[in-house]
């Protein structure tokens, strides 16, 4: 199963290399996100700075549906996903792949937009680990999550627009739970942080969980 994991967390990253749509795509449409959410709301840098955990996490949510949404696209317009059931790829591995790569992908992005709300919100972390746990955890989440919905909505035309109407209300959690954490982490009352943590840990956990025992049935399905 690992050795499966790495190939198909291997494959996927390299496309998205070769590709850069991450870098030319959903990357300018998350800072973008932001931006705008920034004129939305006005010069006052006091309002900006309050709302910028939440900002923060609605362009990570939008995103992780755009490089979910991508992930798939791959497989359905080249035929991978045929030839990797007739390679005999454990499912589990395969789930646990593409959730991998996601989750890098969304790990540097998550990079990127924290220096972007630095700069254009002018926030400062006091609790640093509280923010790059609830990163972490909430990554782990949204990929699998990401994954688990992609493979529903895969083999079907409207997939474009189906996912986000499927997958957006589950991470609702990730949205509360992230913006949360990264209050207390902003404001500097790191035991405040912890609950959330939890929250994100146990979302990380049913989906993974979930994945890995139930993503080979939902492969075939589609």
């Amino acid at each position: 199963m690992w050795r499966d994991t790495i190939l198909v967390a291997g494959k996927d990253l390299r496309i998205e290399i070769r590709s850069r749509v991450g870098i030319w795509q959903i990357l300018p449409f998350a800072l973008l996100t932001l931006v705008l959410f920034a004129f939305a709301l006005g010069p006052d840098a006091s309002t900006l700075r309050s709302f910028a955990p939440g900002l923060f996490w609605l362009a990570v949510l939008f995103s992780a549906v755009l490089t979910t949404q991508r992930s798939f696209a791959i497989e359905s317009d080249e035929g991978t996903r045929d030839g990797m059931r007739l390679l005999g790829i454990d499912p589990a591995g395969i789930f646990l792949g593409k959730a991998l790569a996601i989750a890098v992908q969304l790990a540097i992005l998550q990079v990127l937009l924290w220096a972007g709300i630095t700069v254009l919100f002018g926030v400062r972390t006091h609790t640093a680990w509280i923010a790059i746990t609830a990163s972490l955890l909430a990554t782990v989440g949204l990929a699998c999550a990401g994954v688990i919905y992609g493979a529903l909505s895969a083999g079907l035309r409207v997939r474009e627009t189906l996912l986000p109407l499927l997958v957006l209300p589950v991470l609702a959690p990730v949205l509360i739970a992230g913006s949360k954490a990264w209050s207390t982490a902003l404001s500097g009352a790191g035991s405040g942080g912890t609950q959330w943590l939890r929250i994100l840990a146990a979302f990380a956990a049913v989906y993974l969980v979930v994945g890995v025992v139930l993503y080979g049935p939902l492969q075939e399905a589609a």
